[in-house]
């Protein structure tokens, strides 16, 4: 099971490092607003792998603040959006 682990966190990163990317060289706001969203997705599911590969269920309230964070993140910035014309 180990194995399984460790390929999991090899993937999380690489979707990590490719939504940094996206995040540094976005060409508009709302490309780096998404990529920060995908990276607050990611850190969630790397929190949860973490917390099934030790056994302990300890770090769930670090979730809870994650998606809460992502959520707002997200509303507030379709919001901001809405209203703005091109």
């Amino acid at each position: 099971m180990t194995a399984v682990y460790v390929v999991t966190l090899v993937l999380l990163a690489c979707g990590a490092a490719a939504s940094l990317y996206r995040l540094a060289r976005g060409p508009s706001m709302l490309d780096r607003a998404v990529a920060l969203d995908v990276l607050t997705a990611l850190s969630m599911c790397g929190v949860g792998a973490f917390a099934v590969a030790r056994d302990d269920y300890s770090d769930l309230p670090i979730l809870l603040v994650l998606s809460l964070l992502g959520f707002v993140g997200a509303v507030s910035l379709a919001r901001f959006y809405s209203g703005r014309s091109r």
